[in-house]
């Protein structure tokens, strides 16, 4: 029950409403969980009542890079520094930017409760249910040796197959030499494993069973 009466709380915090209850929760897309996928869906509420959501996208992005800085995050992360304090640094570095009253309850709601460290793990879950927002299916590939541009297009195409009608391939290619070749493909919750790494540990494991 205090779960449910703290989370409660954080949604009141982040809308302008304070008097509308949870039930009026905007649910977004698609569900994140843990600790950042709570906030992040009380954010995406508040953002899509008040019709700021690339704005508030964009303004959680520049909050990442802005406590990524050495003096602000030598007191905002630092878990003796008073609470008091860190909203007051917090507060001080938003105001230069101008952000969203949105954004700036989100921080001091995350330095009040002093879960300031959980913020890039909040900007990723708002991430994910704003792709999701736009039919973005994220998918990521990894290969030995970077695609070149032939392979590449060969490769958006075939993934294509993978999606529904009005969804859009969100794709990202990564190297790793140690799956030798092949590649390894992530899309949506499917998890495609075509590397010569696999194919090598299979073979192993079947020559093993046979001795």
């Amino acid at each position: 029950m205090a779960a449910v009466a703290g989370l409660s709380l954080k949604v009141r915090q982040l809308s302008t409403s304070a008097a509308r209850p949870v039930s009026k929760l905007v649910k977004p897309p698609i569900q994140v969980y843990g600790l950042e996928g709570r906030y992040a869906t009380a954010l995406y509420s508040a953002a899509t009542k008040q019709k700021k959501l690339d704005q508030v996208e964009k303004e959680l992005g520049r909050v990442w890079t802005l406590l990524k800085d050495p003096k602000l995050s030598s007191v905002v992360m630092n878990p003796h520094t008073k609470s008091a304090v860190k909203q007051k640094a917090v507060n001080d570095a938003l105001a230069k930017e101008k952000m969203s009253p949105i954004t700036v309850n989100l921080m001091n709601l995350l330095a009040e409760n002093g879960r300031l460290r959980y913020t890039p793990d909040i900007v990723t879950a708002f991430g994910k249910i704003m792709s999701a927002y736009r039919g973005e299916v994220l998918c990521t590939v990894t290969t030995a040796q970077p695609l070149d541009d032939a392979n590449l297009t060969e490769l958006k195409s075939a993934l294509s197959g993978f999606l529904a009608k009005g969804e859009v391939l969100k794709l990202e290619t990564k190297t790793d030499p140690s799956i030798l070749g092949g590649m390894i493909v992530n899309i949506g919750e499917k998890y495609v494993d075509m590397s010569t790494r696999s194919k090598i540990q299979k073979l192993t494991r079947i020559m093993r069973e046979t001795v």
